[in-house]
């Protein structure tokens, strides 16, 4: 073992440091390392685990990337999707695609004796993912197309539901209009209730039979106004959109499920600069502590570092004795923090302590992502900066006189 490693462990075992100023100066350290680790990790796991619950929520109603008609642009009514140049079987024979459905969306009025509620129908077909919604609905089901006929069942988000006070079972109008035609009425029956915490599917989308918004818009029985792609890992759209983006055909467009809301889009790239900021301001903290205590350390055993150098040692084996026993005094706080904030970010994870309201953050219960990877880069990342951190402060050891320190008391 090399001389440096060897004295500073020797130093932090030593019964001195349980009856000296050391004791305090090492759990100041130690406190503001726990700390540091503890806030740092609560930052990054629920920034990230909010950012991931946000975009897979948006994704999973509507698909990771949605291609529909050129001819659509922003409107609700979507045009016929064009087969021309469109590679359905390569899309689907794509490794990173998980599954593909069809849909077709107008707008109308949900209507009762006492309210009403502007909505947007999104008919889907028999390919409807019943099971990838599920974790969506908070009553009842979605209803089972099978392409034949229609299907009167529909799905009401909680919030349409609340406002028109209606439940399952309960029959309700539908008003669509037509240019220069009459308003065309249906009769649904609510077989379901669903809630996604975003503000902007909550307020005006309900599931329906697609058969429903063919005859509305007056199209063939096999169109349909676009597809709903589902990919693996949202994580990888950037790297798999440009595949899918070519076999739609150029009439087509495709668009990301994170580039669809404009306000939802702004909100998760603020959390990577909160993120950034928290934890640069949590590095800045620990690192000023860290060198306070390596600064009193050596104030503290001046005589320690006169001796050191009587008996032959250098200014650069003194200043890694000193820097070694400031990073061992680091590495109690660093596991302390891990066990704490790790802790923290399990009882969320199971219990939801800490609620949100939903029409502000998007979710209704702080999500936490615990990827261990995370956990041991922050750890290595503010060892490693306290490491480089203490380098200049050590030079101070360099200007102690062997002679003056010996007799300093």
């Amino acid at each position: 073992m090399k001389f440096p490693l060897y004295f500073s462990r020797k130093i932090a075992r030593s019964k001195d440091n349980k009856n000296t100023l050391s004791r305090v100066i090492v759990l100041i350290g130690r406190l503001s390392v726990a700390l540091g680790i503890i806030v740092s990790l609560i930052t990054i796991s629920t920034g990230l685990g909010s950012k991931k619950a946000i975009q897979e929520r948006v994704a999973d109603f509507s698909g990771h990337i949605t291609v529909k008609s050129t001819q659509s642009n922003a409107s609700y009514n979507t045009s016929v999707l064009e087969r021309q140049n469109l590679d359905l079987k390569k899309i689907q024979n794509n490794p990173e695609v998980a599954g593909i459905q069809s849909f077709a969306t107008t707008t109308g009025i949900l209507r009762t004796k006492d309210n009403f509620s502007g909505i947007i129908f999104k008919g889907v077909d028999k390919d409807f993912d019943h099971e990838r919604f599920q974790k969506f609905l908070i009553e009842g089901n979605t209803p089972k197309i099978d392409g034949k006929g229609y299907n009167n069942g529909i799905v009401l988000s909680k919030k349409i539901a609340n406002d028109l006070h209606l439940k399952l079972k309960d029959s309700i109008v539908a008003i669509f209009s037509k240019a220069d035609q009459k308003p065309i009425y249906r009769k649904f029956e609510v077989v379901g209730i669903y809630k996604t915490d975003i503000k902007m599917i909550d307020d005006q989308f309900i599931l329906g039979d697609i058969n429903h918004v063919r005859k509305i818009l007056d199209i063939g029985k096999s169109d349909i106004g676009g597809l709903d792609i589902f990919l693996k890992d949202i994580s990888h759209i950037n790297q798999d959109f440009p595949a899918i983006e070519k076999a739609i055909g150029y009439k087509n467009y495709a668009e990301k499920a994170t580039d669809k809301y404009p306000m939802i889009k702004d909100w998760i790239n603020l959390f990577d600069n909160y993120i950034a900021i928290i934890i640069t301001l949590m590095l800045v903290v620990v690192v000023i502590n860290i060198i306070m205590v390596l600064l009193i350390l050596i104030i503290e055993r001046t005589n320690s570092i006169g001796i050191l150098k009587t008996l032959g040692a250098n200014n650069n084996q003194v200043r890694a004795v000193f820097i070694n026993y400031t990073l061992l005094i680091m590495i109690p706080g660093l596991l302390y923090g891990n066990l704490i904030g790790i802790g923290l970010l399990l009882l969320q994870r199971f219990f939801g302590i800490i609620q949100l309201n939903p029409d502000n953050y998007y979710v209704s219960v702080v999500p936490v992502d615990l990827n261990p990877l995370y956990f041991l880069l922050i750890s290595i990342g503010m060892l490693v900066i306290a490491a480089l951190a203490l380098i200049i402060p050590s030079y101070l050891i360099s200007k102690i006189s062997p002679v003056k320190s010996i007799k300093y008391n």
